[in-house]
Order: structure tokens, then sequence, then C-alpha cells
């Protein structure tokens, strides 16, 4: 039997022995809008929750719109030309309008990789297409502190913009519950003062920090504080399927919009299941969430709740740009040397996380679930020993062992990876 994973920007095709019972484990089909443009141009004029577009930017003379960086597949050539050419009808001037990519502590997106991101020529050719640097203090203000100390300092070409839109994608995230809406704004273009401290293991380590959880989810609280802090912003919300076509897009208040495409999603992306698994088959994906081994560590959280105590997830990730940052290396390595009790204790008794630690923070999760084994093209053998998984060269192989080592021929195999989270759900 063949099932073929999302990898890089193809597919990897995994061959199963014919005798395992394998539970493929994908969304629902959603339904898809024929023509989202459409959609998008009657939601500006009857938004989900606020004013109506045409009535915010003839109020504004500047406007500040976010887009995601290049780790989201965001269909930015649907959304941007609609919306840019609303806000010229509206009286706005092009030279008053520029496009601020939300990196948080990511880097930036610059030349031919800019471009693929917008995906629209008319877009980079007649406005500012800008990234946002979460280390320049010079260009964040500061808001004041949230209830739970956190210093908010936001970039100040977005607080200070008359009209503020954030657009994101909307699906399950393992630290917010669900990304986009207010999490393009706080990490998206915060400081890095703001999102290493609501990144702290003070946050992180709440059970409720985790995926598809809003309530009770300390980290999603401190975002809508932010917002709150903030005042008026709008977004535009996407929700795509797993061919990434668009299944919803809307325009609205950010909370309230955000809210609407998360009930929409919900439907399709948390997958009820009755039993567990001692073999698990995940991808990071695909492109171009797979670039790097910090984000398939998303990868590897999303299915914990079907894996058995102690069972053995699999996981494919292209990791065509090797480790990530460099500051994520140095936590891998503090992480090796250290062993995982000890770096736990270690990072619990700091207010403020180093950068990117947050994402090995995360990999102790599936550490403690079991074994995790790891396929991929884009590691050197330093990068690979850097990990803490175990690597294989062959996905066939290492799916034969740890079948054999469960001695449980029931596998499960999520092949778009963290876009869906499977729940245990006994005696559905």
């Amino acid at each position: 039997m063949d099932i073929s994973l999302n990898y890089g920007k193809t597919q990897l095709v995994v061959t199963l022995p014919d005798d395992l019972e394998v539970r493929v484990i994908r969304k629902p089909d959603m339904p898809l809008l024929d023509d989202p443009v459409a959609t998008l141009e009657a939601s500006f004029a009857k938004p989900d929750g606020g004013p109506n577009l045409a009535y915010l930017a003839r109020k504004a003379q500047t406007a500040c719109i976010l887009i995601c960086d290049i780790t989201r597949p965001v269909p930015n050539s649907v959304l941007l030309p609609p919306l840019l050419r609303a806000l010229l009808a509206a009286g706005l001037g092009r030279e008053n309008i520029v496009i601020l990519v939300a990196t948080g502590l990511h880097r930036p997106n610059e030349d031919e990789e800019l471009a693929e991101l917008v995906g629209d020529p008319w877009v980079m050719e007649n406005f500012a297409v800008v990234n946002h640097f979460a280390r320049d203090d010079a260009s964040h203000v500061s808001l004041g502190r949230t209830r739970s100390g956190t210093k908010v300092m936001l970039d100040k070409r977005f607080v200070e913009a008359d009209l503020r839109i954030a657009t994101g994608l909307v699906e399950p995230h393992f630290m917010a519950g669900w990304s986009g809406g207010r999490k393009v704004i706080a990490p998206g273009v915060a400081h890095a003062e703001t999102i290493t401290t609501f990144h702290s293991a003070r946050f992180m380590e709440h059970p409720n920090c985790a995926n598809c959880v809003l309530d009770g989810n300390p980290l999603h609280d401190e975002q809508l504080e932010i917002i709150a802090m903030l005042g008026c912003v709008s977004a535009i919300n996407v929700v795509i399927n797993e061919d990434r076509r668009i299944s919803m897009i809307n325009f609205g208040e950010v909370v309230k919009s955000h809210m609407a495409a998360v009930d929409h999603v919900r439907t399709y992306a948390e997958v009820p299941m009755p039993e567990r698994f001692s073999t698990v088959i995940t991808s990071a994906a695909g492109y171009p969430l797979d670039k790097t081994y910090y984000q398939t560590v998303k990868g590897m959280v999303g299915p914990l709740d079907i894996l058995k105590p102690g069972g053995t997830l699999v996981i494919a990730s292209a990791c065509s740009e090797g480790m990530g940052s460099a500051e994520y290396i140095t936590s891998q390595r503090n992480l090796m040397n250290m062993g995982a009790d000890r770096f736990l204790k270690h990072i619990e008794s700091k207010s403020h996380a180093a950068v990117d630690e947050w994402q090995t923070e995360m990999l102790l999760k599936p550490l403690r679930s079991g074994q995790v084994v790891l396929y991929t093209e884009g590691l050197t053998e330093e990068e690979l020993s850097l990990t803490a998984v175990k690597p294989t060269t062959s996905i066939d192989q290492a799916i034969v062992a740890a079948v054999a080592d469960a001695n449980d021929k029931r596998i499960a195999v999520i092949p778009e990876g963290p876009y869906v989270v499977p729940r245990y759900r006994p005696g559905i």
C-alpha cells in the first residue's frame, strides 16, 4: 500500500506492508468557495463585526496591512489585490499604504521570496512591502503592560496607521490554539521584549497552551489583551483545505471575524478518533512550513493525543533550510547537553525565553510521549545530532521497525501534518 505525505514542494510516497491495518486521517471534505474574491468583496460591505471597509477607509489617511511571513501558505494573491483596490477607491493614496510582513522573530522575506510571498506583480510594483524587525528598538512603540506584566511594544508603522488590517490563515496552532487574527499582531509585529516574555515557560507550560484550545489559554488571553490595548483593528481571515483551496474568507473586526473563521475550520481540522495507535506517521505539512526543523516540531506535537504512551511517531520533513535560526541551534545544543529534565528546570526559572527556545520546549512534549523518528534529506549529520530524535534514511524501514517493536499492526497516517489535529475520543 502506498501513502503520500506532504513533503517539501512535492509528495513523499511511503510504501507500507499490505498486512498493516492503516487508518488515514484527513480533514473531512470542506466546502469550497466558487469565487473567493467576490466573497471577500461582499464581506468588505457586510463584515463579521465592526464597520464596513469603505467607512473605515474614508476616515483614514494612512493604512498598514499585515501579511504572514513565508512560513504560512496564505493566498495573498487572492486577498491583497481586492483589498488594495477597495482602499484606493475609498480615496487612500498608494504612497500612504504599507504592507508589513509580520515576521515576529523569524528572518525577513526578501527579493524573490518576497515576490513569491505577495504573489502579485501589481502589488509589488505599486505598494511598499516591508519586513518587521523585532529587535529594532526604534521601529516600535510601547503601549504599556498587560495585567500579567508583559511589556507591550509593537511596530510603530502598524500602531500609528489610521487603518490597521491583519491578514492571515486560520489553522491549528500548537501554542496559541489557532493561528491568524490576533496572533498576526502579537507576536507578528511585536518587539522581541514582548515575544520573549509571553513565550516564556510560565505561558508555554500551561496545559491549555495547546492546539485548538482558546478557553483558558494564557497565550491567547495575552494576545486579546494586547488587541484591547491597541484599539480598532480589522482582519481578513482565510481557511484552506488540504489542497490549499479556499473554503472560507472573511473581513471584520479582528476578534469577532477571527472567531467566525475558527468556528468554521474547527469542524474540519479536529478529527475525533476512537482509538490510540502505537505507530503514527505524519508530516510537517510540506512547503513552506517544513523548510526548517524548527517548524517541524509542530508536526510532532499535532498527533500526540492519539499516540499510545511509549509509541513511535515517524515524521517526514524536507528541512530545506536546515535547522532554523542560530538561536534555535543553540537551544537544541543546550537540550542535548543538559538533558530534558535539566533543560526544563533551567527555562522555568527565567522571566524571558531566549529567542526560539520555546520550540525546543515544545519538542519536549513528543519526547516525553514516546520515540520520535525523523526522515529528512535537508539536515547534515551534525545538525541531525542536535535534533534530539532518531534519524532514519528510510521512512519505509522505520515504519516496519516501529510496528515490529510494538507488535501491533494498527497504524495511523496523517498526510497533512499539523493542519489536522486528531483527538482521542473513545466510544465514538
